[in-house]
């Protein structure tokens, strides 16, 4: 787990956030997985690394096949929140626990 990940689950858990399932699989016949699930709602919250160094995410190939998971997902019933590690806040991981 990365030092992102790992600080949005301690907020979440600090918060009183709802059990949420690590690395979910979500998708019948690919390999992708959300970082956490509610599995109940189908919320999935995906922690983005590499935005300002040019990670993979911010890359053509990487985005365009992030776009595609997302897509996918959503045409499963999914909703996903994306957020980069500077959204992981006190007062914003406490906003999604709210909406959820």
């Amino acid at each position: 787990m990365t030092a992102p990940e790992k600080k949005f689950l301690r907020f979440w858990t600090l918060l009183g956030g709802r059990t949420l399932v690590n690395e979910h699989r979500f998708h019948p016949t690919r390999l992708w997985r959300f970082d956490f699930a509610h599995i109940t709602t189908k919320t999935a919250y995906e922690i983005e690394g590499g935005v300002y160094s040019g990670g993979r995410h911010t890359r053509g190939k990487g985005f365009t096949e992030d776009c595609i998971k997302y897509s996918e997902a959503q045409i499963l019933g999914w909703t996903v929140y994306r957020l980069t590690p500077k959204m992981i806040t006190a007062p914003f991981v406490e906003r999604l626990i709210e909406k959820l």
